[in-house]
């Protein structure tokens, strides 16, 4: 592919990125406009491409990310002692919960697929038909019940806004394979989840490893649109700004954040010939869209398959890391935080999302690309095995379950385990900081020597923890 990058090494382990040259070095002798700006950027590009530790069994990413606490017990982990439980006090000398509180069995049935015979819920019938292909990790744990701090959390390993996401960390130390597209996408609705663009964040690493936002309805990305001006107007705007910037970046003390912002409108001049081309999804075949849920009279069903399609074909182009968040359906918590009315939350979203999600594993597969895609789906937590009111289930970050796909991912694994109640993890306990090393690792990355230098100290996404999970790895 022409926009692959060169191979980049580090110095030496604990470097992510080094060797390149600045571009306010590289501008301060510059004079003949933005010709050696776009120049400039284009000699970074090269010089900073991919640093892998291992053999990598992923180049890409997509992470589905499911905000609001998916219960585990009406999903992939089923407990039967919550039947035989039903209604009475949830009291028991491994359990204590609060007064009037309420044991509350599992509101879906289970059936096992697949030869492995993993047991899923009748609320993921699509899914269900992908078990071989999924290692379940039930034994998931955070520390954090609140949907900002566990959205942040689960993004960039840190308990408050300010760090760089996973997708940034990943783009940051592989760079992406098209330098015409930006490196991570997030594709979402016009809800924000809780945790705010933190969650999506490039933190303390420059400015060109944020992600780029593409929502499902109106304008895709604002701004972009040449408003039909020609190459040679959009060639001139940009010169008369570099003739500007030039100024700025010839002072001792130039701002970073403006080479950031001389990188960014470059890779907008580029997108702004490719992007609408890869969204738009009139040249794939009626098949394919219905596999997605296209042709769905639910308006919220199409604009998931549609992102969901459009995570593919991102990859497919070469993005490294693509996030599509479920769309919100029911207020300000998340989709998933159904504290009430549960029954029809949990149907209504996995409705929503799960003939599009397993037409994603579908499609990749089919097209051969799911060896090298790893996909991600998982929330923030998950929810308690009592209830206050009959049919709702309150925060429960002490365990819950996500699960894993393609890029040297073991199918057909279910890894970790839960007590019968679904309120503890009793085997093989996963963390956040696990997960994301497990993630880095597929992408042939080693956790602990990615880093970044910022307030005097090595940075890294996992901060001083974190172990690969390599039970779930082929």
């Amino acid at each position: 592919m022409s926009g692959r990058t060169s191979p980049r090494r580090a110095s030496s382990p604990g470097c992510g990125r080094v060797g390149a040259r600045s571009r306010r070095d590289f501008l301060r002798t510059a004079s003949n406009g933005f010709g050696l700006v776009a120049l400039s950027a284009l000699a970074n590009d090269a010089a900073a491409s991919t640093v892998r530790h291992f053999p990598a069994t992923a180049d890409n990413v997509i992470f589905l990310f499911m905000p609001g606490g998916v219960s585990h017990m009406e999903s992939f982990d089923p407990k039967p002692k919550l039947a035989e439980l039903d209604g009475k006090p949830a009291q028991l000398d491994s359990y204590v919960a609060g007064p009037n509180r309420k044991w509350l069995r599992g509101l879906w049935d289970f059936q096992r697929y697949g030869e492995c015979g993993a047991p899923v819920s009748s609320l993921f019938p699509h899914t269900a038909q992908h078990v071989d292909d999924l290692a379940i990790i039930r034994s998931m744990h955070s520390p954090f019940p609140l949907h900002a701090r566990g959205n942040i959390f689960l993004h960039t390993g840190r308990l408050v806004g300010g760090f760089p996401s996973m997708g940034s960390w990943a783009v940051y130390g592989l760079g992406s394979e098209n330098r015409n597209l930006p490196g991570y996408i997030l594709l979402r609705d016009v809800y924000v989840p809780p945790g705010g663009i933190e969650n999506f964040s490039n933190g303390f690493l420059p400015a060109t490893f944020q992600a780029t936002h593409i929502r499902d309805e109106g304008t895709p990305i604002d701004n972009l649109d040449r408003a039909d001006a020609s190459d040679a107007i959009q060639r001139a705007k940009l010169d008369a700004m570099a003739a500007q910037d030039r100024d700025f970046l010839s002072a001792a003390q130039a701002d970073p954040r403006l080479e950031a912002a001389i990188a960014n409108y470059e890779m907008a001049y580029r997108m702004q010939s490719l992007v609408p081309d890869v969204l738009n999804l009139d040249r794939e075949s009626a098949a394919t869209q219905r596999l997605y849920g296209l042709d769905s009279d639910d308006a919220a069903q199409r604009a998931y398959g549609m992102q969901c399609l459009r995570a593919r074909r991102l990859i497919e182009e070469g993005v490294r890391f693509v996030e599509v968040t479920c769309p919100n359906l029911f207020g300000m918590n998340g989709t998933w935080d159904q504290h009430s009315d549960l029954t029809k939350g949990h149907e209504t979203n996995a409705r929503v999302t799960d003939q599009a999600v397993a037409g994603l594993l579908t499609d990749l597969k089919a097209r051969g690309m799911l060896e090298r895609t790893l996909v991600v789906w998982a929330g923030e937590f998950g929810r308690t095995p009592d209830t206050g009111n009959g049919d709702g289930r309150d925060h429960h970050p002490a365990c819950f379950t996500i699960w894993m796909a393609g890029g040297g991912v073991r199918g057909g694994v279910t890894y970790g385990e839960t007590d019968e109640l679904g309120s503890d993890v009793v085997r093989d306990p996963v963390s956040i900081h696990d997960l994301h090393a497990t993630i880095l690792r597929t992408l042939g990355v080693d956790h602990e020597r990615l880093t970044y230098r910022f307030g005097g100290r090595e940075h890294r996404l996992t901060d001083v923890h974190g172990r690969v999970v390599g039970e779930v790895l082929a």
